[in-house]
């Protein structure tokens, strides 16, 4: 299991992911986003139903760290002391592909979020399929006050996630919001008293934990992947994954347990 940067546990149905550089506020540096698919991969197991991710210490993460910006991407070690801009364009794919498999595996993933999520640590959040925010938390997207603009998913999710209005003003005016307002411009699922944001992300884990997850798992990739799109292919897609779900065992499980007025016992086949 991974005991650095990033900490995995599993804990009967649920696996939780850690954020684990508190001593620098959860900084996201270019290992933590290398190690983020390892740890997403030690728990993408059958009996794992929903992932819980989290940052240890006082906030869930500080954004950047701004040394891996110059270190990891090579902001200034281009010909002239200048950006060696390849080299730093590489850098942000990659981290967009980190991101995008925490966004695409087929298990609910929750994010826990407290004390500050701001920059690359709501992006982290918003890769998550649901958020569950501790009063208190304040968060936001301030690139543009150094000069720069969210480029790891953060203006294609945020987009996604409150719409283009709200989207544009948190962006460009790089304010930080409360959890109040971030639920209600649908940015946070749910708020909970401060200290109680991974009780709370588990309850809401298990919730979903008690459906049939491989319908969950392909509900989730309709729900991204059809964002977007016509109305008639967003359709097609729930046809498809449909077909495919007829033949389940699950299926077969949650129509008998309805006919005998049971709980179901999905097995996730």
């Amino acid at each position: 299991m991974s005991q650095e940067i990033i900490k995995t546990r599993i804990e009967g149905e649920l696996a939780y992911i850690a954020l684990n550089r508190p001593e620098k506020r959860n900084a996201v540096s270019g290992a933590m986003l290398e190690a983020l698919p390892r740890a997403l991969a030690e728990v993408d197991r059958a009996d794992v139903r929903a992932i819980i991710l989290y940052g240890e210490g006082e906030v869930f993460s500080a954004g950047i760290d701004f040394k891996s910006l110059t270190a990891d991407t090579g902001a200034q070690s281009g010909a002239g002391g200048g950006p060696d801009l390849a080299r730093f364009r590489h850098f942000v794919g990659e981290s967009q592909a980190a991101l995008n498999r925490l966004e695409t595996i087929e298990k609910p993933v929750i994010g826990a979020i407290h004390g500050y999520a701001g920059g690359l640590g709501l992006e982290i959040a918003l890769a998550c399929d649901a958020r569950v925010v501790a009063k208190g938390t304040r968060m936001g997207m301030p690139e543009v006050r150094v000069g720069l603009v969210p480029d790891v998913g953060g203006t294609a999710r945020l987009t996604r996630t409150v719409g283009y209005a709200r989207a544009k003003e948190l962006i460009m005016t790089a304010r930080m919001i409360d959890a109040e307002e971030a639920e209600r411009i649908g940015l946070a699922n749910r708020v909970v008293e401060p200290g109680a944001h991974i009780r709370g992300a588990e309850e809401l884990a298990r919730e979903i934990a008690r459906n049939a997850p491989v319908a969950v798992g392909l509900a989730k990739r309709i729900i991204d992947r059809g964002h977007g799109l016509d109305k008639m292919t967003f359709m097609e897609l729930e046809i498809l994954a449909q077909s495919s779900l007829l033949t389940t065992e699950d299926f077969r499980e949650g129509a008998r347990a309805l006919a005998e007025r049971r709980d179901p016992k999905f097995k996730g086949r």
